[in-house]
């Protein structure tokens, strides 16, 4: 499922949004085609809706500028419906045909394990907003992420559950089918066991499932103070009520992974006074922050999630580079926004400069990000803090800001 959403086209149809551009319709320049894969249908759409309309504000802004040097991005979006072979299939398609300079996605994980090799392969830079497991960069020197890691993650929670919430005893609820879901929860146990407290039992589902009370009575036999559920908000919601229908009355903790306005829909009251990490929180003053907000409401009249601010971001950070490449080495940077020819010097031409553009993402250093100041290590993995929300009568509330 292809969604091309040029701006150029847009202004052509005079859509109503109240963007002059400072190209006309059908003008010369050339284009630059940017893709991206989520999950736009299936099981965790909300992710992939609230990524794309993110990005899509990023987007519209530079274009409503005059672009990047004068040219207008293109964004190319592909549904993979949550699946890791749709997403290894979407990749292909947006490099292979579409030709497309750069990738942005995905949110899970297991999704962008399976698009970075093939980013990789190909040597097109790939910038996933939210995947947090840390075997997704390693797929090669073309794949970078804006998110913290899931060993940070996990570390988060972890000092949160002992010192915040001064739990000693906890169980740990898993999603055994997802990388993300498992990684999360080692993480989280390798630090709470360090900070001296104890894991009473490990427990798993698989994503899909819908009764859980088979584990959840395991768990809650043993006593635990608290319960580490690092999935989906899809399954989360319907483990909270169960929780409680079993008589379990102590928090309930996760990952970003619960980020969704469809998590109180599911679980009702069930959520309420539960802990989750999180990349960004709405109270934050920030003016950056509070911007993106204000743009995302009068856009979609919906507040802004984390995988909305991150999507933002992504966007934003791959704009800065081109920008910096145009300013660096406008040769390489007039590759980009050529179509490449079917000789092998013109695809060798547009290979060196997709690299000046890795180079130029891989030396991000404190760019000013909604959500947190974004710097790349070696490992091309950002660094920045945390924050632990707290859902209040369906809502995130800023708890804690929990940096490195």
């Amino acid at each position: 499922m292809r969604i091309s959403t040029s701006v150029r086209a847009i202004a052509c149809a005079a859509a109503g949004f109240g963007i002059l551009f400072t190209l006309g319709c059908g003008g010369e320049g050339g284009k630059i085609k940017i893709g991206e894969y989520g999950s736009l249908t299936g099981a965790t759409a909300t992710f992939g809706t609230s990524t794309h309309q993110g990005i899509l504000i990023a987007m519209e802004e530079v274009n409503a500028a005059g672009g990047v040097g004068g040219i207008l991005l293109d964004l190319i979006t592909e549904d993979d419906q949550g699946r890791p072979e749709e997403a290894a299939t979407a990749v292909n398609k947006l490099i292979v045909q579409d030709q497309v300079i750069a990738v942005l996605g995905e949110v899970a994980s297991s999704n962008s394990l399976a698009g970075a090799p093939i980013c990789q392969e190909h040597k097109v830079p790939m910038i996933t907003p939210a995947s947090t497991n840390p075997a997704v960069t390693e797929a090669g020197n073309y794949v970078f992420r804006i998110c913290f890691i899931d060993p940070f993650q996990g570390t988060v929670m972890a000092r949160f559950a002992r010192e915040s919430l001064k739990l000693n005893k906890v169980g740990i609820l898993r999603d055994a089918k997802s990388d993300y879901s498992v990684g999360l929860a080692g993480f989280f146990t390798a630090e709470f066991q360090r900070l001296g407290g104890e894991v009473l039992g490990d427990e798993s589902y698989q994503q899909g499932d819908v009764d859980f009370r088979a584990p959840l009575t395991a768990l809650i036999t043993r006593g635990p103070e608290g319960i580490f559920v690092p999935g989906y908000y899809t399954e989360v919601g319907l483990i909270a009520r169960q929780a409680r229908e079993l008589g379990y009355t102590g928090p309930l903790m996760g990952g970003d992974g619960w980020d969704s306005p469809k998590l109180a829909e599911i679980a009702g009251k069930s959520i309420d006074g539960c802990y989750l990490s999180n990349h960004y929180s709405a109270d934050d003053p920030n003016p950056v922050v509070q911007s993106f907000i204000q743009s995302f409401k009068q856009r979609f009249n919906v507040s802004p999630d984390a995988m909305a601010a991150l999507g933002y971001d992504a966007m934003r950070l791959l704009v800065k580079c081109l920008t910096d490449l145009q300013a660096q080495d406008p040769e390489a940077f007039a590759v980009l926004a050529s179509t490449p020819g079917g000789d092998s010097s013109a695809k060798a031409a547009h290979e060196r400069a997709r690299a000046r553009l890795r180079d130029l993402i891989a030396g991000t250093s404190r760019f000013p990000g909604v959500t947190g100041e974004i710097t790349l290590d070696e490992q091309r993995n950002a660094q920045k803090p945390a924050v632990v929300l707290e859902v209040r009568d369906g809502q995130f509330h800023f708890a804690e800001r929990i940096g490195s």
